[in-house]
């Protein structure tokens, strides 16, 4: 089956890319850096030629809100339009468990203007919202941290691990739509302080953790908001599974 990744070079990309080519299928790359820009549809059209079923793991440039909701309007509208012209039969979006739950987030403002255009849009669809992933809170204490200190918000999540999101993104892919797909979470709840720092200590990386939700989340995402809802959907990997490789 021919499938295209868009945002293959990222993180997520790289792992359904290879989950993609594990099953034999013939992975299409979409990326800028290989020279198709989905900010301005350029070279969409030749990489979708033949293809089945497309997979959208992009990431918002932008920081702001207005920013990040323009990209993904203009980045979703752009690949869209293209499959529809080359036949598309499935497009599969991943995106955030607990997305509409959470108001003042640029970058989950962005993932729900994703969500409307691929739910309103030509091409039969599949929505998968995802928790954060295990390498999620070391990400985040790196962007506060300055001398040996960074803040983190005291977050409950139900992290997963990233190869197990790309391999539920490679399933999805070669079925049939299914429009909002569950909830897909890790095995069990984390706190996103204790995360980082056993992240950043299996790493060995010192840095001095500081619960603060003043930084980068505010208390709107407190509480049980970012868990998962009713029959999600629990991947394999614990936490302290895919810690264990991080040293």
């Amino acid at each position: 089956m021919r499938i295209a990744v868009a945002g293959a070079t990222g993180n997520i990309g790289a792992l359904t890319v290879a989950a993609l080519d594990r099953g034999g299928h013939d992975v299409v790359r979409v990326s800028r850096s290989l020279g198709v820009d989905l900010s301005t549809g350029e070279g969409l059209d030749d990489a979708l030629g033949g293809v089945e079923a497309v997979v959208d793991v992009t990431n918002s440039p932008a920081a702001d809100r207005a920013g990040t909701v323009a990209y993904f309007h203009a980045a979703t509208g752009n690949l869209l339009a293209a499959e529809q012209r080359a036949g598309v039969r499935h497009h599969v979006l991943l995106s955030i468990a607990g997305v509409d739950r959470v108001e003042g987030n640029a970058h989950y403002a962005g993932k729900r203007e994703q969500e409307r255009l691929v739910s309103a849009g030509p091409v039969p669809w599949t929505i998968v919202p995802a928790a954060q992933f295990h390498d999620f809170a070391a990400m985040v204490a790196s962007w506060t941290e300055q001398d040996g200190v960074a803040t983190v918000a005291p977050l409950l999540v139900q992290p997963i691990a990233p190869a197990d999101v790309a391999d539920v993104l490679a399933e999805i892919l070669t079925g049939e739509p299914r429009g909002r797909y569950v909830d897909v979470v890790g095995p069990e709840p984390q706190d996103l302080v204790d995360m980082a720092r056993r992240t950043n200590e299996a790493r060995g990386h010192r840095v001095k953790l500081v619960p603060s939700w003043s930084a980068v989340f505010g208390p709107e995402m407190a509480g049980d908001v970012l868990l998962p809802g009713e029959n999600a959907r629990i991947a394999p990997t614990t936490f302290d599974e895919w810690l264990a490789r991080q040293r």
